[in-house]
């Protein structure tokens, strides 16, 4: 099976499509090597992929024949991506906590200056 519609069959991706083009783009390898979305995936095979900044780690144990329901997921893989990855996508949500809401516009100048005290900051340091 094509490794686009084995990891849309496995419900890692909404649409056969999108993990087409996550393939395009590099963000799968399958035993360390980045692959076309036509290489063909085997039983046993180490696929790493990146999906929403987490590096996920899938073992393959059997080929569906076509997209199975939720449940019945894990009969095909093994999911063997480690615990650390998952703890760095919580630590990256609160580190965006930000005391604005989403869509509130355009920083105010009080967001300016401290973004451009900041900066400065940062610059100083690094010298």
């Amino acid at each position: 099976m094509r490794v686009d519609k084995y990891l849309w069959c496995i419900r890692y991706y909404k649409t056969r499509t999108i993990a087409t083009t996550a393939c395009k783009k590099g963000q799968v390898r399958v035993n360390d090597d980045v692959v076309k979305p036509s290489r063909e995936v085997y039983p046993l095979d180490i696929i790493q992929l990146r999906k929403d900044q987490i590096n996920y780690k899938i073992k393959v144990n059997d080929i569906p024949e076509s997209r199975v329901g939720a449940k019945l997921v894990d009969i095909y893989r093994t999911d063997i991506t480690s615990k650390e990855q998952f703890e760095a996508k919580e630590l990256l949500k609160y580190s965006k906590d930000y005391y604005r809401k989403k869509g509130t516009g355009r920083p105010t100048k009080k967001d300016r200056r401290d973004i451009d005290d900041y900066t400065d900051e940062t610059s100083l340091t690094d010298i």
